[in-house]
């Protein structure tokens, strides 16, 4: 199974450099892929999921002031954050893919997110901008992990929280990277690297009790920065 994962897996990213990834990942969710994002999350169920866990204060997002949606892509998470957080709760997106920040703004239909195309690596915020954050299936697209997370980390005041969703190192999660072009990352390896930022893992969250039990469905954790 193991050889057979690795086999499907793309490893695109480990092949060239960072600047041609990148390059590569805006050409994809700039074409026609990234305009089935939105249908795509729908049919895999990520968006009803993702909302269960908000609207249900598994990740409660009550109380934040400033909310940052890193990646954004179609604008998935920033629909449940303009549903369930606080009305006056400034929402800000970004999305290293100008394409994907305009979808993000039809589907929404709302004047309240700002929407700012940025890379996770450099992200134009000051310090300790933001109570909290948001990050749903973008640190598999950083081939420099550390800092990505790092800068969430910079912006993310001390004791605020983070929704961070990744692709995992399962059988699924390769067939997931040989799709969308990205990496895979394991979960002890994760929680070490963000543990060493200071980015706590506060709570391992799961869709439902059937993706705990089979332990599908990604990495899936609450983070609170220390």
């Amino acid at each position: 199974m193991v050889s057979l994962k690795r086999i499907v897996e793309n490893n695109l990213i480990h092949r060239v450099s960072p600047e041609e990834y990148r390059s590569k990942i805006k050409r994809v969710y700039g074409g026609r892929k990234g305009a089935l994002l939105a249908t795509a999350s729908k049919v895999s169920l990520h968006i009803p999921f993702g909302r269960r866990l908000i609207r249900s204060r598994n990740f409660d997002v009550r109380g934040m002031k400033s909310i940052l949606d890193v990646g954004s892509g179609a604008g998935q998470i920033a629909g449940h954050l303009l549903d369930y957080a606080d009305p006056d709760a400034q929402i800000v997106c970004t999305d290293l893919s100008e394409q994907m920040l305009r979808r993000a703004r039809q589907r929404l239909k709302s004047p309240r997110p700002s929407f700012i195309v940025a890379d996770v690596t450099a992200l134009p915020f000051a310090d300790a901008s933001f109570d909290g954050l948001t990050c749903g299936y973008v640190l598999e697209h950083v081939p420099e992990p550390e800092k990505g997370l790092s800068e969430m980390a910079r912006v993310l005041r001390s004791g605020g929280r983070m929704l961070l969703l990744v692709t995992e190192d399962s059988f699924s999660g390769a067939w997931t990277s040989r799709l969308w072009c990205c990496r895979t990352y394991n979960r002890a390896d994760l929680r070490r690297l963000c543990e060493s930022l200071g980015l706590h893992w506060k709570n391992e969250l799961w869709f439902s009790p059937f993706h705990k039990a089979i332990r599908a469905g990604g990495i899936c954790v609450e983070i609170q920065k220390v």
